[in-house]
């Protein structure tokens, strides 16, 4: 077992030629807007395809949880769908950060099984999930850093934007 190598990019995720990037997916799989939205577009119907396979054997993916499809157009090879979790004020903090840490760890997992060695993560949640940004991403550094693993080498967080590119930054520093 070794640590997983972590890696830090602005820019667009879909973009990115790894072995799996990792999609930001509601429950239904059907595809939205932000990141999931644009891995569809990009990726295009095979991966809406794939999606509509694991409904009808599964009925969808629970937050925490994640599936892999094939990543269509993209360069990636797969694309591990996960749930994160909507941000509730009134709701437990550590509840929650356990459910977005299982994003992560689910997914590792997921890549790990299917012999992925490099994932790149979006920014799980802190769009219209509305999850703190700086919370996220304490919460999925420290996920992936205490993540072992003989298969999965590297990681790499791809921020869309500039603050979410600046906390990661820090926290990593």
């Amino acid at each position: 077992m070794s640590v997983v190598t972590t890696k830090l990019l602005k820019g667009d995720l879909t973009t990115i030629n790894v072995d799996a990037i990792v999609n930001a997916a509601n429950s239904s799989l059907l595809g939205g807007g932000g990141v999931d939205g644009a891995i569809h577009k990009v990726g295009g119907p095979e991966i809406l395809q794939a999606c509509k396979i694991i409904i009808k054997e599964q009925g969808g993916c629970k937050t925490g949880e994640a599936v892999i499809t094939t990543a269509g157009n993209l360069p990636a090879k797969k694309v591990i769908h996960t749930v994160g979790p909507i941000f509730e004020e009134d709701a437990d903090v550590e509840s929650q950060k356990h459910l977005l840490a299982n994003c992560y760890l689910n997914s590792l997992r997921l890549a790990e099984t299917h012999h992925l060695k490099s994932v790149s993560f979006p920014n799980i949640s802190t769009g219209v999930y509305g999850f703190p940004k700086r919370l996220a991403a304490e919460v999925a550094i420290e996920t992936v850093l205490n993540y072992q693993s003989t298969v999965v080498e590297t990681v790499i967080f791809v921020c869309f934007d500039d603050e979410n590119f600046q906390i990661y930054n820090n926290i990593l520093k």
